[in-house]
C-alpha cells in the first residue's frame, strides 16, 4: 500500500480531527543470505525450493550450524523473519539420518501448535525419503490420538501445561520417546516470563531429569521476539548456557508509525447550553479505531486491530460491520473477531480466512501477537499502548512483509501512560525493549515442582540441588507433613496425592464454563475462564460473541454453564469491578515523614 498516499486521503474523512500527532518512518532492509557450511541435505533442499526458498537467511544459516554444533541456542529476530526454519531444517536432517530421532515442541499457546504443526507438514514427502509422525498433544487431542502419538510420533508439538500434567507424570508409557530424545524447541520463550516463566522452568527441570533416567542429553533451541535478555532469560528457563542468534538477516519493508490520539470531548458550559468548551475526556479509542478499521478495509487494505480485552474486540468486530454492511455486504463479511473464548476449530478457520486473505480486518486480543502464520497484512492498529515496548512491537510487526510498505497506527486511551507517549513521542522510538524476568527459585513456585519430581522419580539429594537453594529445605517440610520420605539418600513421594493436578503453571483462575445456545438445538458457541464468567455471563447478562448480542437466561454454576439465548439488543453489559484493601490487625507501626503506617501485616 501506498501509507503516504493514504495519510493524505485519511485527511480529508469526516471523523478527522487533527488527530495525528507524530508520524515515525522506519526505513526499508534489505535481506542477508548466507550459505551453510556443508550445504543442507539434497531432499531437504528439494522442499524448500518447492515453498519458493532459494536462499537462506544470515540467521537461519547460522543457527543451523550452530545446532550441527551440538550447541544450545536461542534465536533472536522480529516477526516472520523465518525463525521456523531455524529449528525446522534441523529437525529434519537428523530424522534422515535416524528414523527413530524424536522431538520435543513445546508452544504456549495450543493455537500455535496447531499452526507449528500445519508448518512442519509441508516437509513431508516420501519420495524424497522425508517421512516422520508428528502432531499435536494437547488437552484438545482425542484419546486414541495421544497413545498413537505417545507409542510412535517422531515430533510431539505441546504446551508447558500439558507436559507437566499429562506426560512427565506417566513418563513410564513415554519411555521410547524420552530414550530417543535429541532436541527440545522452545518457541516464543520471551511469552515465559514471571509466574509463568518460573514454573516452565521448573517442568524442564523435571523434564531434564527424566531425559537423563533414559539416558538421553537433549539439545534445547528456542526463539524469541525482540527482548533486552534474551540469553540470560532463556538460561534462565531452560538452566542451561546458550548461544545467541540475533542478527535478523530478513527483508523489511518501509513502515509509517502513526500516533493516533482522540480530540477531547466538547463539553456545554454550566448554565449555557450553547457555550461549549474543551473537556478533560477524549473521544473513545475503540470508537477511533473502528473509524480506521473500516476505512483501511474499504481501501482494500488488509488490517489487524490489537485490543486489551475481549470485549473491545466483539464492538469493534460488531460496529465495522454494520457501517460496511452499508457500503457492502461482501466487505461486512469481511471483517471478524479472534480472541479467547472461540471454539478451536473456529479460531482455525478464521487463521486459514486471514492467510487467505478473505478476511480484510480482524480485531484481536493479543491472541494473535504470538507467531501464528496469518500471512502478510498491510496495516496495523494497536488500540491503546499494549503495556511493553516488546509488545509494542511485536504487534506492530504484524504488519509489513518482505518489500511491501506497511502502516501502523497507535490509538491513544484517555489514560495517563498513553497521553504521556502522546507528548513524548520519542520515548517510543528511542526506548530499549524490556527485560523478561523470572526466578525458578521461587520457593513458593519451587514446592509444587518438588512434589512432582519425588512423584515422577525417587530423588536424589544431588537432584534435589537442581531445583534450588531452597529445595534442600522445603523437602524438609513436606517431610514434617509426611508427603515425601528420605531414604538412603533419595527422596520419595509418600503421600496418595496427585501433586501435578494441583500445580496451575499460569495461576489462572479456576475451571471453565461453557456457553450454550439453548435457542439454537443447545449448540455450545464458546468457552470461558470462571472469573470472567461470573461478572460477564451472570443471569441476565448480555453477552457479545461474534458480533451477536445472547441474553444470558442462567448460569449454572454447579454444571459450569452459562444458558443464553441470542437476540437482537442494542446494548452489552459491562461489569464495575472494584478491589477494596481493609487492613483488620497491626502487628507493627511505624512513623514516617508524619505519617503512621502499619508494617508486617
Amino acid at each position: 500500500m501506498q501509507a503516504k498516499t493514504f495519510l493524505e486521503r485519511l485527511i480529508n474523512q469526516r471523523y478527522f480531527n487533527d488527530q495525528i500527532v507524530h508520524v515515525h518512518e522506519v526505513p526499508e532492509r534489505a535481506p542477508c543470505h548466507e550459505t551453510v557450511p556443508g550445504g543442507l541435505e539434497a531432499p531437504v533442499t528439494a522442499i524448500l525450493a518447492r515453498l519458493g526458498i532459494e536462499q537462506l537467511y544470515s540467521h537461519q544459516a547460522q543457527a543451523i550450524s550452530r545446532v550441527r554444533a551440538n550447541e544450545n541456542l536461542v534465536i533472536v529476530t522480529g516477526t516472520a523473519s523465518g525463525k521456523t526454519l531455524c529449528y525446522t531444517i534441523p529437525v529434519v536432517e537428523t530424522l534422515l539420518q535416524d528414523s527413530q530421532a524424536t522431538m520435543l515442541f513445546i508452544y504456549p499457546t495450543k493455537a500455535l501448535a496447531q499452526d507449528q504443526l500445519r508448518a512442519l507438514a509441508k516437509f513431508q514427502d516420501e519420495e524424497l525419503g522425508i517421512r516422520f509422525m508428528a502432531g499435536t498433544y494437547d488437552g484438545d487431542s482425542p484419546q486414541n490420538l495421544r497413545r498413537k502419538l505417545r507409542d510412535n510420533a517422531n515430533v510431539i508439538l505441546t504446551n508447558p501445561d500439558m507436559l507437566h500434567q499429562g506426560i512427565l507424570p506417566q513418563h513410564a508409557r513415554w519411555n521410547r520417546f524420552f530414550t530417543h530424545l535429541r532436541y527440545i524447541v522452545i518457541d516464543e520463550v520471551h511469552a515465559y516470563r514471571g509466574v509463568f516463566g518460573s514454573h516452565l522452568a521448573n517442568v524442564l527441570r523435571r523434564l531434564l531429569r527424566i531425559c537423563r533416567h533414559y539416558g538421553a542429553t537433549p539439545q534445547f533451541i528456542c526463539s524469541s521476539a525482540t527482548i533486552d535478555n534474551p540469553r540470560d532469560h532463556a538460561e534462565h528457563v531452560c538452566g542451561c548456557p546458550m548461544a545467541l542468534i540475533d542478527n535478523d538477516g530478513s527483508p523489511r519493508g518501509p513502515k509509517r508509525f502513526v500516533l493516533w490520539n482522540p480530540p477531547p470531548l466538547q463539553t456545554a458550559a454550566s448554565g449555557d447550553a450553547g457555550n461549549w468548551r474543551v473537556g478533560g475526556d477524549r473521544r473513545s479509542a475503540i470508537g477511533e479505531a473502528v473509524n480506521l478499521m473500516t476505512t483501511l478495509v474499504q481501501e482494500g487494505v488488509q488490517t489487524i486491530a490489537f485490543v486489551r480485552t475481549r470485549l473491545a474486540a466483539e464492538l469493534i468486530f460488531r460496529d465495522c460491520r454494520e457501517r460496511l454492511r452499508k457500503v457492502s455486504r461482501r466487505l461486512a463479511e469481511s471483517v471478524h473477531a479472534y480472541r479467547g473464548g472461540y471454539l478451536p476449530e473456529e479460531r482455525r478457520e478464521i487463521e486459514r480466512r486471514l492467510a487467505d486473505g478473505e478476511i480484510l480486518g480482524v480485531a484481536s486480543t493479543n491472541a494473535l501477537e504470538l507467531g501464528i502464520d496469518i500471512g502478510s497484512l498491510d496495516a496495523c492498529i494497536l488500540v491503546g499502548y499494549p503495556g511493553t515496548i516488546a509488545s509494542l512491537w511485536q504487534q506492530a510487526g504484524r504488519a509489513g512483509r518482505g518489500h511491501e510498505e506497511a502502516i501502523v497506527f497507535l490509538v491513544a486511551q484517555n489514560a495517563p501512560m498513553d497521553q504521556y507517549l502522546m507528548a513524548h513521542n520519542a520515548y517510543l522510538f528511542d526506548q530499549d525493549p524490556e527485560q523478561a524476568v523470572v526466578d525458578p527459585d521461587n520457593p513458593h513456585i519451587v514446592v509444587g515442582h518438588l512434589k512432582c519430581a519425588t512423584h515422577e522419580l525417587p530423588l536424589s539429594d544431588a537432584d534435589a540441588a537442581a531445583f534450588g537453594p531452597y529445595a534442600q529445605a522445603i523437602l524438609e517440610l513436606l517431610q514434617e507433613d509426611a508427603c515425601v520420605s528420605h531414604i538412603d539418600g533419595n527422596w520419595y513421594w509418600a503421600s496418595s496425592e496427585y501433586p501435578a493436578a494441583n500445580v496451575n503453571l499460569r495461576n489462572i483462575a479456576g475451571p471453565v464454563y461453557t456457553i450454550q445456545d439453548e435457542a439454537g438445538g443447545e449448540r455450545v458457541i464458546g468457552t470461558i475462564d470462571e472469573i470472567s464468567a461470573l461478572s460477564q455471563l451472570h443471569t441476565h447478562a448480555v453477552y457479545i460473541h461474534g458480533a451477536d448480542t445472547y441474553f444470558v437466561n442462567r448460569l449454572d454454576i454447579e454444571q459450569k454453564i452459562a444458558f443464553v439465548e441470542r437476540r437482537d439488543l442494542d446494548y452489552y453489559t459491562q461489569s464495575v469491578q472494584t478491589s477494596q484493601i481493609q487492613i483488620d490487625e497491626s502487628e507493627i507501626e511505624s512513623d514516617w515523614q508524619g505519617a503512621c503506617w502499619p508494617m508486617g501485616t
